[in-house]
């Protein structure tokens, strides 16, 4: 058997999905000549000790944090975020190229920024002992949740530690060392400190607590050796915690201005009537109509019961609530929230390198900061919004396909294996299981009838097709 081409099958994918994997000559000539931009007028915060957390692997940073203690229940977070629009402005070539992408696509075998290396991972990114300009978002924090006195601002910061998610996630479980640096132990205690406040007032108003596990191909020689999954830790929730203060802030500040902006939202779940299924037959009741915090409290109950089956719950429910969208709001209209985080005014600004949506946000904030006019008009809005939402939803088409690819791949010497599984999918089209261990996804081909989302069942592996990422399997009977 030919080896599989897992480059090839990736780039075919983007295409089949609409996206342009590749910058033309002109874009790329475009990224080589861009040079750091003036600095002038800005406030220069590089002696703050700021730092980033990430994936060990990442170099497009868009976030860095500070923090300072201002009491024993109160402090003040401020979030840097990476100043991309100083150097792909809206008419460029760079600009262009994003529009039609409007994000990153991340598959394990390769990537496909949105923008061109050079920028990216370079004089945009938020790279460690670097010099950068960023829009910071400034907050009070109260032990209770609450936030006072939010400021933004331009600045130029200095990224003084790249952090990853493995090292800070075992060192505040205390299973590893701390920073070497010990005002930065400091730091990181006072962010863990702060994201939990956070997290606490949310949860309060019936934000979501769901654990959801992606997997990701682990390529040896261009062969798929595992699936590699990535799972939460406290590092990655202070950095979550910590994006959705910077998005809510900034989506606050457009409608204190009754400004036109780019809204982020979650409608309450077509399926609801599935998730009180879920809980009725884990002993719980749930309202009849869609209710956030009654399905967090939910949630919470499940979480500290039965953790080892958490995941495949929280699964489910992400399934069943459906995914995000962007939409126009426009200057004086009051839309629907964002049902799973229970926010009412909620944008994406915190991943200018990585996503269209958060780019145009940061013109609209920018211009907004200066006094200058709104750089782009409703209609203009409405359909970055339109197409922000449709190539997402190719983005996770492909990265799902490209899982399967991989999957397939891995799996094929395992034919007429039986493995345990949850139904993730159950449509006209048809029924899609997800192995428990490895975490891959199929499609049930025989003996699917009368099975739905959240189903835990087990499975024949009967077939694969790489090439397709096709993975095939029947309903294994009894025991």
């Amino acid at each position: 058997m030919r080896p599989l081409d897992l480059l090839a099958v990736a780039r075919r994918l983007m295409h089949d999905a609409g996206f342009e994997p590749d910058f033309g000559a002109a874009v790329a000539a475009e990224a080589r000549r861009a040079v750091p931009p003036t600095t002038d007028g800005v406030r220069d915060l590089r002696t703050m000790l700021w730092s980033s957390i990430d994936n060990h692997t990442s170099r497009d940073l868009d976030q860095v944090e500070w923090a300072e203690r201002l009491g024993p229940d109160r402090a003040r977070l401020m979030i840097g975020l990476a100043d991309v629009d100083a150097l792909a402005p809206i008419g460029s070539g760079l600009d262009g190229h994003a529009s039609v992408n409007t994000t990153s696509v991340y598959l394990g075998v390769a990537t496909f920024p949105m923008l061109p290396v050079p920028l990216s991972e370079g004089l945009t990114s938020l790279l460690e002992g670097e010099d950068r300009l960023a829009i910071v978002v400034e907050r009070v924090v109260t032990a209770a949740g609450e936030v006072e006195n939010p400021q933004l601002h331009r600045a130029l910061v200095r990224n003084h530690a790249k952090l990853t998610y493995e090292e800070i996630g075992r060192f505040l479980d205390g299973e590893g060392p701390p920073p070497a640096n010990p005002d930065l132990e400091a730091q990181i205690r006072l962010q863990d400190e702060i994201g939990r406040w956070l997290k606490g007032a949310r949860q309060q108003r019936g934000a979501l607590t769901l654990e959801t596990i992606e997997a990701h191909p682990v390529v040896s020689d261009g062969k798929v050796v595992n699936l590699e999954l990535t799972r939460k830790s406290r590092a990655r929730e202070i950095i979550e915690d910590f994006m959705l203060a910077a998005n809510a802030a900034i989506a606050g500040f457009f409608e204190a201005r009754d400004t036109s902006w780019i809204r982020r939202m979650v409608r309450a779940p077509k399926r609801w009537e599935r998730i009180v299924e879920l809980a009725a037959g884990l002993g719980e009741t749930l309202p009849a109509i869609p209710n956030a915090p009654a399905l967090a409290t939910f949630l919470s109950r499940r979480r500290a019961t039965d953790p080892t089956r958490f995941v495949e719950l929280s699964l489910s429910v992400v399934k069943l609530l459906g995914p995000g969208i962007y939409v126009l709001e426009r200057a004086g209209e009051d839309l629907e929230g964002h049902f799973g985080l229970a926010v009412q005014d909620y944008t994406h600004s915190t991943a200018p390198n990585r996503r269209y949506a958060d780019l145009v946000t940061q013109r609209l904030l920018k211009a907004a900061l200066a006094g200058l006019p709104v750089p782009y008009d409703d209609g203009q809005l409405g359909a970055i919004a339109d197409r922000c939402t449709h190539m997402e939803d190719g983005a996770r088409k492909v990265e799902r396909r490209m899982r399967k690819v991989a999957a397939a791949a891995m799996l094929a010497p395992r034919v007429g294996e039986t493995f345990e599984a949850v139904i993730t999918g159950a449509k006209p089209d048809g029924t899609y299981a997800r192995l428990l261990q490895p975490p891959a996804e199929g499609r049930v081909v025989r003996g699917e009838a009368g099975l739905d989302v959240g189903d835990r069942v087990k499975v024949r592996l009967i077939g694969t097709d790489p090439d397709r990422g096709f993975i095939d399997f029947v309903l294994q009977a009894g025991p």
